[in-house]
């Protein structure tokens, strides 16, 4: 991870080592941002962007590894269709407005949930930025897409079987290490900091496995206000804090 300059070290009040190698985001409160000033919900969403755009930037300019933004649970699909409509669209426009940022700021893009559900059309523009951006060497940007941490559990669940029944696999050798490599995450980090807007206190299906020992962080700010102050606040915050991993402090 490369070094804080010293002019950021100064205003964080932050070495490189307290700095969370992987962060995690729930990105709530679009709607209510939205319903409050009179807005069509979908306002919140286009205004969220501006937010991820700034956590994006901010988090590879202090050379954070990885960023996981909760863009679409499994459970959203629940929503007024127009709505849902209206996001796939957002995310495409998205995907493919800041493909030239994306290389321009090194980082590799990826995504994690159940792709399927997804308009044939979006993931033709996911799958591209994925592409033109996997040999790129900075941070590595993933977006949680019609995500849903217990569907990820049963289809690692079913993928284990699999390889149990085809003899690959002894039901004796499954260990944590195992059901690690067999989850969408498959090769990333385990989160270290989770960061909410919106004030909900509840993780919401995300990453519940890769979660077990990260630290929350929950903040009243709707997602389309946070800024880079709230963003700094929580990395503080994090700093503070005495990760113990289940032990005593030594």
């Amino acid at each position: 991870m490369p070094a804080i300059s010293e002019q950021d070290g100064e205003s964080l009040g932050l070495e490189s080592r307290q700095l969370p190698r992987h962060i995690a985001i729930i990105m709530d409160g679009n709607g209510r941002w939205a319903s409050r000033r009179g807005f069509p919900r979908i306002e919140g969403h286009r205004q969220g962007v501006n937010s991820v755009r700034t956590v994006v930037e901010e988090s590879t300019r202090l050379g954070i590894e990885q960023l996981t933004l909760y863009c679409l649970s499994s459970e959203n699909w629940k929503r007024p269709a127009l709505e849902l409509n209206l996001l796939m669209q957002l995310l495409k426009k998205f995907v493919i407005g800041e493909r030239e940022e994306i290389m321009r700021q090194n980082i590799r893009f990826t995504t994690i949930g159940r792709r399927s559900d997804l308009p044939k059309d979006v993931l033709a523009e996911v799958d591209k930025t994925i592409r033109e951006s996997q040999e790129n060497t900075g941070m590595q940007l993933c977006l949680a897409l019609n995500y849903g941490s217990r569907s990820e559990i049963v289809d690692a669940v079913k993928s284990i079987v699999s390889e149990v029944e085809q003899g690959n696999l002894k039901a004796d050798e499954i260990d944590e290490e195992v059901i690690s490599s067999h989850l969408y995450t498959a090769g990333m980090p385990d989160p270290d900091l989770v960061i909410r807007t919106a004030g909900e206190m509840r993780v919401s299906n995300f990453l519940l496995w890769q979660i077990s020992y990260a630290e929350l962080w929950v903040t009243e700010t709707y997602w389309p206000d946070f800024s880079v102050s709230d963003f700094w606040q929580a990395l503080r915050d994090f700093a503070a804090r005495d990760r113990r991993f289940g032990g005593l402090k030594g």
